[in-house]
């Protein structure tokens, strides 16, 4: 039996629902690259392995609470995120992760497939200055096997991103 090419296989709903944001957004060949890969892409050192990519090139999404309001974050998969440093590019007092209620109703996604686009509403971003370095980045596409290619520049432009510099 064939192998089934990416169209052929259905995507899971909450990857879905990133190809049609993407296709909105008009990032046309990040729409057409989502894909879903054999193994899981919870993290981002699963995800670079899959992709046969290096681990700065995946684009982690974390979501953090800066006085309690839902702030997405995208950074190099090599990188740690300095809350300290999100406190203060915000102007927030306190900024800590999110729990998993805060992450599913500020995004719809759940931790491990948190995608930088399709959210219920707008959500504040700041991009890492980092992911810059790279012709190609790979995002998670809400839900932990599926994923789509990016450029910085699209990262920018399809979450009305800040860049930052946040590790």
């Amino acid at each position: 039996m064939a192998t089934p090419t990416p169209s052929e296989v259905p995507l899971p709903a909450g990857a879905e629902r990133v190809r049609l944001a993407l296709s909105e957004q008009g990032a046309d060949r990040a729409s057409a690259g989502v894909r879903l890969l054999d193994d899981s892409a919870r993290t981002a050192a699963e995800a670079a392995a899959a992709l046969g990519v290096g681990v700065p090139q995946i684009v982690k999404s974390m979501v953090f609470a800066a006085d309690g309001v839902a702030v997405l974050v995208l950074t190099a998969g090599d990188h740690r995120v300095d809350p300290a440093k999100v406190a203060a590019l915000l102007g927030a007092a306190q900024v800590e992760r999110a729990d998993p209620d805060l992450v599913r109703a500020a995004t719809g996604f759940a931790i491990g497939g948190v995608a930088p686009v399709g959210h219920p509403g707008p959500l504040r971003t700041l991009v890492d200055v980092d992911l810059a370095q790279h012709e190609v980045v790979w995002a998670a596409a809400g839900h932990p096997k599926a994923v789509f290619p990016t450029t910085y520049d699209e990262l920018l432009r399809i979450t009305a991103g800040t860049p930052a510099e946040v590790a």
